[in-house]
């Protein structure tokens, strides 16, 4: 059987996830199994029928669906009292607790109204309570059975047979019905998370209008295939990604890339399934299947990061393994040492609680669900807040890591400025007239031939002068192409080396006359680079391009700065060119004239300076000093699959100016798991001492219980409320 997914349901909290994967990786045939509660899905590759998953994963009281067998997604859930209501009526534990809780309700009027004996009305108590703890108990002990390991159904168990066992019957049953639906509300709430991610899956429409000639069909995007052209009309959502192939428009793609701002969209430009037409027609050439469109790449990510446990929850995991079972036998301890070494009362006396129900009482509190939800659930907000912003972080780790950032470190080209420079100035030193002639013609038509097999902004800036000027075929294309990293480019034009490169490189490598020097210091004086260009042995001119900043850049930088980061600009371009970009967008430090491995050196010391560092770049050239940061960034994801595979972090639009908005989220995020994980063992600890003490009834501790763990999951979905 191949790699199979199936959905889980009933999952109330990230221990739940792990009890699936345990039960299901003791079944025969079982190679490998993931069980994620943040998006509630289970990997598993194996050789094991569907039915006897089945009959596993809901002995341990949850459910399994088959996406493939089940095409029809899931539902959102409603909000508020209404939405709640229709989420018990869908499970058959809850349903059993409201059978239960109504018998509890009607027993406790009848028994006050007619003052029924208390054995009697214990019975009907005992009875409505049994009805409530049938799928608890039945999942508890299933647990214990298959997993060998204590679960809180279990705890839950014991304490209610327990508080039979002492004559609480109405603390009994109201204390299992709390549970039930305190758990039920815990779920409610997770998949109300998870519904924020699903919300995605709405923003492409499930049809388009394919063209036929003049026809037009409308059928499921599924259908479509590369090349085939459909229609989207105004105020339409474009369902497929794809190519302008006819019409004029805007298209909001805020839903992508988080621009805040529609972008013009003409013959030949990149249109994004789940983006918003504008005020014209457009007629589009679908590039990318359905299953392979950015969008579904986009959720298809962020799923898979949510699944990558942030350094805080696997410390909470490892910590609730010990935990449940410790707070097991110190309760055991509790309710046998005192009566046997002290002499202290082991049932209740009209003084107070025995040691038996204190011991009942700290095996309800025990319950980690509140602590291990604490983290995923504000992983899974912030990550699906940080993607409708359009801001793409691959996990909660990065999530975490990109909230202690101290240093950020910049790429120049194509991130700090717009990656679109130009020649402002051509130069031969054959040239006697001072202005550009037939021998600095040859020197560009010289450099295009080579710079044609390169992808380097500063290549097109040459070929786009090249064709102003009506030199770009008078050579064909270099043979041998060899690109020299972080120097220039050279190859064979016409049986000749042609060789274009940066003033570092000419300077150690080809002589050249000091008065071209001069210029090309007066070129980089005014923030250009030039590029020096040698036909054989001899140089023949240089060639100057400018790069601007882009709009952004300055407000970003200073965005920055102000969160008391430090900025870094690393370039491979001249000191001088830098420096002036620098100062332009106001980074704190500027380092040039550095290869792809001195970039990665840079960056490294940043690191053993700052301690955690991320790196902007373009998510394919700086690969080297991306991968070497704490959190790599790569701009331009929603244009570049290779960025959206490589990075850590991708800025779907090809601009900076969400990523200080992603820096408070992360920070914002971090302090949210501090609080909750504080929230969760300040308060267990308190009530377990209570426990001890006398001082916590069973009603109270499944409210500290049930309202911790609803408080932590509802503080770890407010980043949600920060991406609207």
């Amino acid at each position: 059987m191949a790699q199979q997914t199936y959905r889980i349901g009933h999952m109330d909290c990230a221990n739940c996830a792990k009890e699936v994967e345990t039960g299901v990786r003791k079944l025969e045939g079982i190679r490998s199994v993931q069980v994620d509660f943040a998006t509630g899905k289970m990997t598993l590759d194996g050789e094991v029928t569907e039915a006897i998953l089945r009959q596993r994963v809901e002995s341990l009281g949850k459910t399994l669906e088959n996406p493939e067998t089940q095409k029809e997604a899931a539902q959102p859930l409603r909000g508020g009292v209404l939405g709640f209501w229709d989420y018990l009526a869908g499970r058959r534990e809850t349903r059993l607790a409201l059978i239960g809780g109504g018998g509890v309700l009607a027993t406790l009027a009848v028994s006050l109204l007619f003052n029924l004996p208390e054995s009697v009305s214990g019975v009907f108590y005992t009875l409505f309570m049994l009805v409530t703890l049938y799928p608890i108990a039945r999942s508890g002990i299933n647990t214990l059975r298959i997993n060998r390991e204590f679960n809180i159904n279990l705890l839950m168990t014991i304490a209610a047979v327990g508080a039979v066992i002492i004559g609480e019957y109405l603390e009994s049953a109201t204390v299992i019905f709390l549970f039930a639906v305190g758990e039920a509300l815990e779920g409610y709430t997770a998949d109300r998370a998870r519904d924020s991610l699903r919300s995605l899956l709405d923003l492409a429409p499930p049809h388009a209008l394919r063209l036929h000639g003049d026809h037009e069909d409308r059928v499921p995007v599924e259908d479509l295939r590369i090349d085939d052209r459909i229609l989207v009309k105004p105020g339409e959502r474009i369902p497929m990604d794809g190519e302008v192939a006819a019409g004029n428009s805007s298209a909001n793609q805020a839903p992508i890339t988080g621009e805040s701002m529609p972008v013009h969209k003409g013959i030949g430009d990149t249109v994004y399934a789940g983006s918003i037409n504008g005020e014209g027609a457009l007629e589009i050439r679908i590039t990318r299947l359905a299953q392979d469109n950015t969008l579904n790449r986009i959720i298809q990510l962020v799923e898979e990061a949510q699944s990558r446990r942030a350094p805080s929850q696997r410390m909470i995991d490892r910590f609730a393994h010990y935990y449940t079972p410790g707070v097991v036998i110190l309760a055991l301890l509790v309710a046998t040492v005192p009566p046997l070494l002290f002499n202290a009362p082991f049932f209740d006396t009209p003084d107070g609680h025995g040691w038996f129900y204190r011991a009942l009482s700290m095996l309800v509190i025990a319950c980690p669900c509140a602590l291990v939800i604490s983290t995923p659930v504000t992983v899974i907000s912030a990550i699906t807040a940080a993607a409708r912003r359009g801001v793409l972080i691959k996990g909660g780790a990065h999530l975490e890591a990109l909230g202690t950032i101290r240093a950020i470190a910049f790429d120049k080209t194509g991130t700090l400025t717009a990656g679109q420079p130009a020649v402002t100035t051509l130069h031969s030193v054959d040239c006697e007239t001072g202005e550009p002639c037939m021998h600095c013609d040859d020197v560009l038509a010289l450099a295009a031939a080579v710079e044609k097999r390169s992808t380097h902004p500063l290549a097109q800036a040459v070929l786009n002068a090249a064709k102003a000027h009506d030199v770009l075929d008078q050579y064909a294309p270099a043979a041998d192409v060899a690109v020299l990293a972080g120097r220039g480019v050279q190859g064979q034009v016409d049986g000749r080396l042609v060789t274009v490169g940066s003033h570092h490189l000419f300077e150690n490598e080809y002589p050249h006359p000091k008065d071209l020097c001069a210029k090309i210091d007066s070129a980089e004086a005014q923030g250009q680079t030039a590029m020096l260009l040698s036909d054989g042995d001899r140089v023949r001119g240089y060639i100057a391009v400018a790069d601007e900043p882009r709009e952004s850049s300055a407000a970003v930088v200073r965005d920055l700065n102000t969160l008391g980061l430090t900025t870094v600009m690393l370039t491979g371009d001249n000191a001088r060119a830098a420096d002036s970009i620098g100062q332009a967008v106001g980074v704190r430090d500027v380092r040039a004239n550095l290869m792809p491995e001195d970039k990665v050196d840079a960056v490294q010391g940043l690191l053993r300076q700052y301690g955690q560092v991320a790196m902007v770049g373009d998510g394919v050239n700086d690969t080297p000093a991306l991968a070497a940061a704490t959190v790599g960034i790569a701009m331009g994801g929603a244009g570049s699959a290779q960025a959206l595979e490589t990075a850590d972090i991708a800025l779907m639009a090809d601009d900076l100016t969400q990523l200080p908005a992603a820096m408070r989220l992360a920070r914002f995020a971090r302090t949210l798991i501090k609080q909750n994980v504080a929230l969760s063992l300040g308060l267990k600890a308190v009530f377990l001492l209570l426990a001890v003490f006398g001082g916590v009834s069973l009603w109270a501790a499944v409210f500290a219980d049930v309202g911790m763990a609803l408080i932590v999951t509802l503080n770890g979905m407010r980043p949600l409320r920060q991406s609207r």
